[in-house]
């Protein structure tokens, strides 16, 4: 607050929470309405702070962009969450409340039934360049590490499989050209995927990584990272040597404040639908509509952003989330609140570039 130049507090009071010392987290609990979790990787620490929440009857809603953490709470804790009426909601960072949110509301302005989207991130970098935190780097390794866990919690899970409408998405290769936005792309690694794969329709989402020449300094870096992310060994370099093995975009210290106030993201969806009425089982779609979010910097600015206005939301936005409790993703339990319009008023902002019927 201080480095900010905002007013600091009237008044402080100091908790000491332990994420291994679950005495201190129910103490924790007990005295909050709702609980911002922030440990990562919350693959080793986030659980328990999940489970006192529940226990002490406190909302809880975290930053999490690791599929891995984010269904097994689900499957784990949406039972025991809705019996005692708590509300939790994962991913309300930068992963992912902008691509949840943001084909909600695709949804919304579309003249018709969606039924399929794609997400297209790009990340604007100032004069500084780019630079994000380690932790992210940290959680993208033990996920490639460890991603037969991922593989054999869906398999025991059974989840039902997204209800496919008309046409069946396309799946791109792993490097495409996207013509719309003039730059190549890969598939996206956050937890996009996984959390509006949950809450809505057929989704893809990618990344934008510029010309070929990103592309093929991609691929050596890629092809590095692959191989020593197999080994124990190989995970412990990756997390020693960051800024070595990322080509510099990641780091202990994180980016500069000059960084951020260079950076910015927009994501841009390509949704598909038809209109109503429109017969769907033999045609192809016959509504195209393309929107677009957009903020500041993703990891320091729209992160706080959107994870402050969603627990706000969760407060005092009670009549218009989901009835009782349980785990959510952003688009579950957002739903039917104002979070988009507030987070329009906060810089976060969301709009239609084009719609149109073929």
């Amino acid at each position: 607050a201080l480095k900010l130049g905002r007013p600091s507090l009237s008044s402080e009071v100091g908790i000491i929470c332990d994420v291994s010392n679950p005495a201190s987290l129910d103490e924790t609990a007990k005295k909050a309405v709702l609980v911002l979790n922030f440990v990562r990787p919350y693959r080793f620490y986030g659980e328990s702070v999940v489970k006192a929440c529940i226990e002490n009857g406190t909302i809880c809603i975290d930053i999490c962009g690791e599929p891995q953490f984010l269904e097994l709470i689900h499957a784990k804790y949406h039972e025991k969450a809705a019996e005692k009426g708590v509300y939790i909601t994962g991913s309300s960072g930068f992963d992912s409340i902008p691509a949840d949110l943001g084909v909600l509301y695709t949804r919304k302005q579309m003249n018709g039934t969606l039924t399929a989207v794609e997400s297209f991130l790009t990340i604007h970098s100032g004069p500084e360049g780019l630079c994000i935190h380690d932790g992210t780097w940290k959680s993208v390794i033990y996920g490639f590490g460890d991603k037969g866990t991922l593989r054999k919690l869906r398999s025991t899970l059974c989840l039902k499989a997204v209800l496919i409408v008309g046409s069946k998405l396309k799946r791109r290769w792993p490097v495409t050209y996207c013509r719309e936005l003039n730059s190549y792309s890969i598939p996206f690694l956050g937890s996009d995927m996984s959390v509006v794969s949950r809450t809505h329709v057929q989704y893809a989402a990618q990344v934008m990584v510029g010309g070929i020449t990103s592309v093929i300094k991609l691929m050596f870096a890629g092809l590095f990272f692959l191989f020593f992310v197999k080994f124990s060994i190989g995970r412990h370099l990756l997390i020693k040597f960051p800024w070595l093995f990322s080509f510099g975009y990641f780091s202990k210290q994180g980016p500069t404040q000059k960084q951020m106030d260079g950076s910015s993201f927009t994501m841009t969806f390509f949704g598909q639908g038809y209109s109503h009425g429109f017969c769907t089982e033999k045609n192809k779609p016959n509504i195209r509509i393309c929107t677009q979010v957009k903020g500041p910097e993703a990891g320091y600015m729209t992160t706080p952003i959107a994870m402050v206005q969603a627990a706000m939301t969760l407060l005092n936005d009670t009549s218009d989330l989901p009835k009782g409790g349980g785990v959510f993703t952003p688009g579950a339990a957002f739903s039917r609140t104002k979070l988009t319009d507030k987070l329009n008023q906060q810089s976060i902002e969301f709009g239609v570039i084009s719609s149109s019927e073929v």
